[in-house]
């Protein structure tokens, strides 16, 4: 068994919505029946008992090894805690080559698995042993150095049962919530509206007690001390027991409680300087330790923290108490589990000795030995819920204190007999405000009921009717991708929005390129996502890039698909025909979200067939408004677009709107066909987006399908009376849509400029010329830049034999060199005639046209003028 590529499909992708892993597994053919060979099922259950294979055999009849490998990957993850449930293996045309995918939650743990996986199955093939206990011991330490931890956990949860999209932005805790303009973020249980002036607050303890003091909060007497001296002589001060704490400091790290006499003050203060920049010493207040939760201006949560103890059952040590304490698989190390392992540091030690006990005490049965005066979760403490027995003028106080501080998710700190009255010096003291609180004791507490303060910060960050999404819009196809996408996105800003834009030219954020060279893939979309200035997003979304990583969006609102026809790129990446294709192409529309919209092109029975799969509603567009499928969908109620007696139509049951396609230079005036199919597509979409039709007509009027607007797309130019026409065309059908165009076009002598992209297949690169023979009289060979693959003069080879049949062509040159070849047409060219350049290299292409022309500002002028068109809406009779 081989593997030849492993890579993680990040976002909803061909094989299933979630994040998975991909791999391309050769299995000898011995390996391709692995029930045909002697006992291998039992040698692997020896070596991973749990692997369950309940799953269905290959079409050969028995499991492949790269079915038991996938299998294998997605149990070890289980195995390891990760909450995963789907693989799948998928022959591919080559014998015995598999595609296998394996679900993941974490990319790296996936990638492990994997790994180890593979290793398993090779041992198992060899006969040799497997250490499985390390191996899933790897993974779930792995899995949980890298999952959220509890806070922000809950967090996310709550985003994602409110459909709010969201993002890590590192392997930490700093998650981003929503898309561009509507973002928010969080850090844990700290907010992108937590500022540093309130942070800053609550870390100075002392300045903290003063603005609650100020407010009415009561607050334990005490101050800041210089040194261990000064500590004892506020403790003096104070008189009776104090605590003692870092001025600074978090967590309940270096705080000691309930302090009395000289030196175990001054004690405490070495262990509290240890731990912040300052110390402070307060009066100690008997009661229970209470945390408040406070989001935004109410109280969510209260719980009643318990300091960390032992009962004596008269046989074991405290130590070994301990360690069976710290035996619940609840309790772990920092803050990734429910509960934290008590540890016997300094501050237990002297807390026991001042019970009398040390680690090796056998405390008498029933005895309870308490391990620190302070009941922090960090330090091993427990939490019992008490949220619904707070008083409601308590409750007051809390939000009080948060406002005092200016912290939107804020966790007060309180010693008080109980929470069933109001705060008052006698019953109990705010002895703390705490920004980003821990959310554990809250969402899991050791009794009680546990409370989704989660969904609370996420109703705060993002009110109710809020998801936190701008409108999102993906465009595929074979051909019209980059102009439908620069369209569509032009509509969207004639009412002001800020487009962020992906396209095979670059990354755009308004009228701004900040990213350049083919950015259709989903990287690109995400950072646009990403970006703060961000309105509306309009995606290139390529095939390459769904079978590399999948999309780069969890759904969109409008999936436009422009075209099939007979494909491209074939026979790369194990997609061989066009319905292989269309279901890469289809993965945008599967994710339509369900109030969504699919644009779908009505004339490509493949393209119409998507519709099924559609989650939200469909609008159909074709030339032909007299299409079986337009006229159905129509009738049904349904939303088209279509041509209509000179007209755009664009309707939904009885109601038209009409915009003459006079009025739309992207068409010139209705003669290029496939510009046609690209507006009604881009102003379909646009009218899903919610974009008005006075915005979608000034549109549609103002888009000038120049160089500078959508480089290498039809871009027509005028050289000495003669018609020059650049596109990046590259395939059979878009050669086949450019031939259509130009006989649209006078011309006296037609010419035509072609190489071949190497990675199509032969079929594909003759066919091209096949066409073009029959349209144009003078044909320009060259080899491009880039053979991609293909050997030197190959690519050459296959045009000219397309040439053989050629019915108008009555002259053939061959150039070496895309320039060299541009210049000799030029050259060629006369008043009336017409030239269409097949462009490799767009910007240097177009950049060397408009120099040979004439200025850049002739490069930018299309040479059919269109008139102003008129918008007519009306109920249809």
């Amino acid at each position: 068994m081989e593997v030849s590529r492993v890579r993680a499909l990040r976002g909803p992708n061909l094989w299933s919505r979630q994040t998975a892993i991909e791999a391309v597994v050769a299995c000898s053919e011995s390996e391709c029946a692995i029930g045909d060979m002697e006992a291998f099922e039992t040698r692997l259950r020896a070596r991973f008992p749990d692997i369950d294979l309940p799953g269905p055999p290959s079409l050969e009849g028995t499991h492949s090894l790269a079915h038991l490998l996938a299998v294998a990957a997605l149990r070890l993850q289980a195995q390891a805690g990760c909450p995963v449930a789907f693989c799948r293996t998928a022959p591919t045309p080559e014998a015995g080559v598999y595609q296998v995918v394996i679900e993941y939650v974490e990319e790296a743990v996936g990638r492990l698995a994997f790994d180890q996986a593979l290793a398993l199955c090779m041992a198992t093939l060899r006969d040799e042993p497997f250490d499985l206990a390390p191996a899933i011991a790897g993974l779930k330490a792995l899995y949980e150095d890298l999952r959220l931890g509890p806070s922000t956990g809950a967090i996310v949860q709550a985003a994602v049962r409110r459909g709010i999209p969201y993002r890590r932005l590192t392997e930490g805790s700093l998650v981003q919530f929503g898309w561009g303009r509507r973002q928010r973020r969080i850090q844990a249980a700290e907010t992108d509206a937590s500022g540093a002036i309130a942070e800053a607050i609550a870390q100075d303890k002392a300045l903290t007690k003063a603005l609650l003091a100020s407010a009415g909060v009561c607050v334990p007497q005490g101050r800041c001390v210089e040194d261990a001296e000064d500590a004892w002589a506020a403790a003096c001060e104070i008189g009776g027991p104090v605590v003692v704490k870092p001025l600074d400091g978090n967590q309940g790290k270096g705080v000691a409680v309930n302090v009395q006499g000289r030196e175990p003050v001054m004690a405490a203060y070495a262990v509290a300087r240890a731990h912040g920049s300052g110390v402070l010493v307060e009066r100690y207040f008997p009661g229970h330790d209470f945390r408040l939760l406070v989001v935004g201006d109410r109280l969510v949560a209260a719980a009643r923290r318990d300091p960390p103890q032992v009962v004596g059952d008269g046989r074991r040590t405290i130590a070994e108490l301990v360690e069976q304490v710290n035996q619940d698989p609840l309790r772990g190390e920092g803050h990734g589990t429910s509960l934290t392992r008590i540890r016997l540091d300094e501050i237990a030690l002297n807390t026991l000795a001042s019970q009398g006990f040390d680690p090796g005490s056998v405390p008498a049965p029933g005895v309870c030995v308490v391990l620190r005066n302070n009941a922090n979760l960090s330090t091993g403490g427990t939490a019992t819920d008490v949220t619904d027995h707070v008083h409601p003028e308590l409750a007051a106080s809390a939000v009080m204190a948060a406002r005092m501080v200016g912290l939107d998710v804020c966790g007060i700190d309180l010693v008080s007999r109980d929470v069933y009255q109001p705060l008052a010096p006698e019953t109990g003291c705010v002895v703390e405000v705490n920004a980003a609180p821990g959310l554990r004791m809250h969402l899991s507490p050791s009794f009680g009921t546990g409370r989704d303060v989660g969904s609370a910060i996420i109703d705060m960050l993002f009110p109710a009717g809020e998801n936190g999404r701008v409108p999102v819009a993906a465009v595929t196809g074979t051909n019209g991708k980059t102009t439908t996408v620069r369209l569509l996105a032009h509509l969207c800003a004639q009412s002001g929005a800020c487009v962020g834009m992906t396209n095979s030219d670059g990354v755009y954020v308004g009228s701004r390129r900040i990213d350049t060279g083919d950015c259709s893939g989903p990287r690109s979309a995400r950072n646009v996502l990403l970006h703060p200035d961000v309105d509306m997003a309009v995606f290139e979304t390529a095939r390459g890039g769904i079978l590399r990583e999948g999309l780069g969006f969890d759904r969109c609102d409008v999936a436009v698909v422009t075209n099939i026809g007979i494909g491209d790129h074939l026979g790369l990446n194990y997609i061989s025909t066009v319905e292989e294709l269309a279901t890469v192409k289809r993965v945008i529309v599967e994710n339509v979200a369900p109030a969504g919209m699919a644009v779908l092109n009505a004339q490509d029975p493949i393209v119409a067939r998507m519709a099924a799969g559609c989650p939200g509603a469909v609008t159909f567009f074709a030339r032909d408004g007299r299409h079986p499928v337009i006229e159905t969908h129509r009738a049904q109620g349904g939303r088209v677009a279509f041509v209509d007696q000179g007209d755009l139509v664009f309707a939904e049951a009885c109601a038209e709107t009409r915009i003459e396609l006079a009025a739309v230079p992207l068409t010139h005036g209705g003669r290029i066909g496939f510009q046609v199919e690209n507006a009604l597509a881009a102003a379909a979409a646009a009218w899903a987006l919610g974009v008005d039709w006075v915005r979608i007509q000034a549109g549609l009027a103002s888009f000038v399908n120049d160089a500078g607007t959508v480089p290498g797309r039809f871009n027509v130019f005028d050289h000495r009376g003669a018609t020059l026409i650049a596109d990046y065309g590259h395939n059979p059908d878009a050669i086949l849509a450019l031939a259509e165009a130009v006989e649209t076009l006078p011309a006296r002598r037609r010419t035509v400029v072609i190489s071949g992209a190497g990675d199509r297949r032969d079929q594909d690169i003759r066919r091209q010329t096949e066409i073009l023979g029959d349209v144009f009289d003078t044909i320009v060979l060259y080899q491009d830049q880039c053979q991609r693959g293909r050997g030197d003069g190959e690519v050459l080879a296959l045009l000219r034999e397309g040439l053989g049949a050629a019915r108008r062509m009555s002259r053939l040159e061959e150039v070496h060199g895309e320039f060299l070849a541009i210049d000799a047409a030029l050259e060629s060219l006369e008043p009336g005639d017409l030239c269409l350049i097949l462009i490799d290299q767009v910007e240097e292409a177009l950049a060397h046209i408009a120099r040979r022309i004439g200025s850049p500002d002739e490069a930018m002028a299309t040479i059919i003028p269109v008139k102003e068109g008129v918008l007519r809406a009306h109920a249809y009779q």
